[in-house]
C-alpha cells in the first residue's frame, strides 16, 4: 500500500530507517543527512507492507516544467519486488496531474559501480532517456548521470 506522507517527522523517520539500510548507495553521512533533511520538506509517499515502511519516493520541484526523484530508496531486503515501479507509477501520477511536463532524476553513470549500474537499468525501464553526464557535479569518482522523461 501506497500512502503520501505530510507529517515532516514521519518522513525523517521513514527516510532515516531505508537510507540508513542502503550503505552501498547511502554511504556517505553528509549526503544521506541532506537527502533525509531535505526530502521532508517535499510531496512524498511510502510503501508500506504490514504497515511498516519499506520503501519511498520524493519530489523535488526542479523548474515550473520539471519535477525530479530527489531520492528513492527500498529496503534492500524488498528490491526487484515491484516497490520501487509501483512509487514510481504514484510519483508520475502526481507530476502529471500538478502539469510537469518532465521528469529527471540524477544517478551516477554507468560504469563507474556495479549497484548504480543497475540503478540505471532501472530508471531506463520505466521510460527514463539520458540527458547529459556531468563528470564533477559531485566529485570525479561518481560523475552525474541526468535521466529525463515526458509526462506527455
Amino acid at each position: 500500500m501506497i500512502k503520501k506522507i505530510e507529517d515532516i517527522n514521519t518522513k525523517i523517520k521513514i527516510s532515516s530507517y531505508i537510507l540508513n539500510d542502503l550503505p552501498t548507495w547511502f554511504g556517505l553521512p553528509e549526503s544521506t543527512k541532506e537527502y533525509i533533511e531535505k526530502s521532508s520538506e517535499m510531496d512524498f509517499w511510502a510503501y508500506y507492507i504490514n504497515n511498516s515502511p519499506v520503501g519511498f519516493i520524493a519530489l523535488k520541484k526542479t523548474s515550473t516544467s520539471t519535477a525530479e526523484i530527489y531520492v528513492m530508496g527500498i529496503l534492500k531486503k524488498y528490491h526487484k519486488q515491484g516497490i520501487g515501479k509501483k512509487l514510481f507509477e504514484e510519483f508520475f501520477r502526481f507530476a502529471k496531474n500538478k502539469n510537469y511536463d518532465f521528469i529527471q532524476v540524477k544517478t551516477v553513470a554507468k560504469g563507474f559501480y556495479k549497484e548504480y549500474d543497475t540503478t540505471n537499468l532501472f530508471y531506463k525501464s520505466l521510460g527514463f532517456k539520458e540527458l547529459e553526464i556531468f563528470p564533477t557535479l559531485w566529485d570525479k569518482w561518481n560523475p552525474c548521470q541526468v535521466l529525463i522523461m515526458s509526462t506527455k
